[in-house]
């Protein structure tokens, strides 16, 4: 109905553009022409695959929204019969609120970390708090990612938080209906059955939680004994899994029996996302890894490898090396035969490097710090930096990746192993961390980076290496 933008509806509403539409509905941004303000209109229109259950479900709608004052939800102002020629049906005017939709903001790449994802939490669970405490309860039943605006980003701020589309709405004194309303997939099960509860507004904001901090929505996760199996596919801090697995329980039972108890249980966990990305503060146990936070912040520090047998044979060796190249470099001057001198260039680089990785061993540190900017990895031998440092963006971090140790056979059939890898990924560029069993294990590379991935707000992937190039 492309043809009604332009048209002027109950005098002074004029249709801008079009919002949304579903079969005998149409949702439209309108200009108030006695105010001067954008609304939002909602039209019920006759025909179109409009029923009875719609025009029950508009009015409910229009009815509700008379008897809410909330900041976060939308005003309603006005509601008025629509017959003309060309059109028949009723229209509901609300106020508009000018920001992108969850789901908008995941398709423009937004990444949600913990920390955003619990102020979110916090926000829409102080709104269903207002929404349960009426008397009687309204139960909004379609939570879910279109349905929840979210404002610009304010300096650290998550953005001003809107739960919108009331077209679902029921109040508990209604009781169940046969009418099964709500989108598949944040729906808990007594839903299907035409059973609504204040606690079945807290799966669905549980399971758009999920699908912000997983990509995937929920219909498409796995399932085991109808419970979502997401948590292999976050990086959450275990306390914030708890949390989501009793948000969406599907016995009612087993889930928050109100949207003040959710809020205090999760008032109770860890009260900053840094903290709560170092729930596991401690390395595994025997780790040699050094992590601690600075007011710079995340500072990540691995130790020397230290004395090992291999010095036993690299220190010899080094030592002979080198001494021979004086005794070769003292004769060459003594003589004045300098193309001795030059000849031995390149086994002067194989000396020199030989005395720094031995150094290395027994001074040499790798620290990788995450600040509010960039995450940064260098190495360095009492403080004289060993190598150009790594540098890179946060905004442009992609991933950070875990390679578990693994074999292969190699053209000769012969077994080869590989060693576990933590790789940070941002482009075209990446930060590799190889394991070493006398300084960092595979263990501590894993735990590293899931807890790089809780404090990153990025997800962590396992991944098998390629062994083409082998």
């Amino acid at each position: 109905m492309a043809q009604l933008i332009g048209e002027i509806l109950g005098d002074r509403y004029e249709l801008l553009r079009e919002l949304g539409s579903h079969p005998g509905r149409r949702t439209y941004l309108a200009l108030d022409r006695r105010r001067y303000e954008q609304v939002v209109l909602k039209l019920l229109l006759f025909g179109g695959g409009m029923t009875w259950d719609d025009f029950k479900l508009f009015e409910r709608e229009a009815a509700v929204l008379q008897t809410l004052d909330h900041p976060a939800i939308p005003r309603y102002l006005d509601y008025f019969e629509i017959n003309t020629p060309d059109l028949k049906g009723f229209a509901l005017v609300q106020t508009y609120i000018e920001a992108k939709s969850l789901a908008t903001w995941q398709a423009e790449g937004r990444v949600f970390s913990e920390e955003d994802l619990r102020l979110l939490a916090d926000r829409l669970l102080d709104i269903l708090i207002y929404l349960h405490g009426r008397q009687p309860p309204v139960i909004h039943r379609d939570i879910k990612p279109t349905n929840i605006l979210l404002g610009d980003r304010s300096g650290h701020d998550l953005g001003k938080v809107y739960l919108v589309d009331f077209g679902a709405v029921q109040t508990a004194i209604a009781g169940s209906t046969r009418t099964v309303v709500g989108t598949y997939g944040y729906m808990p099960p007594e839903q299907f059955g035409g059973k609504t509860l204040p606690a079945s507004d807290l799966y669905a904001l549980g399971m758009t939680l999920i699908y912000l901090a997983t990509g995937t929505p929920p219909d498409e996760l796995p399932q085991k004994e109808l419970r979502v199996q997401f948590q292999p596919l976050v990086s959450l801090s275990p306390p914030f899994i708890r949390w989501l697995e009793k948000m969406v329980a599907p016995a009612l039972e087993e889930r928050f029996d109100s949207a003040t108890a959710a809020r205090q249980a999760l008032k109770r966990l860890d009260t900053s996302p840094h903290e709560a990305s170092l729930i596991t503060k401690t390395p595994p146990y025997g780790s040699r890894l050094q992590v601690r936070e600075t007011p710079q912040g995340l500072l990540v520090q691995i130790p020397p490898v230290g004395f090992n047998v291999s010095l036993l044979f690299l220190i010899p060796f080094a030592v002979a090396w080198n001494g021979f190249l004086v005794v070769w470099y003292s004769l060459a001057i003594s003589s004045g035969f300098w193309l001795m001198a030059v000849f031995a260039t390149g086994h002067l680089a194989v000396g020199l490097g030989l005395i720094g990785g031995i150094l290395y061993m027994l001074l040499g540190w790798q620290v990788l710090m995450v600040t509010r900017k960039d995450l940064r990895f260098y190495e360095h031998i009492l403080g004289f930096r060993w190598r150009r440092p790594k540098v890179l963006p946060l905004e442009v971090i992609e991933q950070i990746e875990f390679q578990p140790h693994s074999t292969y056979r190699d053209r000769e059939g012969d077994r080869q192993e590989l060693s576990s890898k933590l790789v940070i990924r941002a482009g075209s560029q990446a930060i590799e961390l190889t394991e070493n069993a006398l300084s960092v294990t595979s263990r501590d590379l894993e735990w590293l980076a899931y807890t790089l991935g809780r404090y990153l707000g990025r997800r962590v992937t396992q991944a098998r290496q390629d062994v083409r190039s082998a």
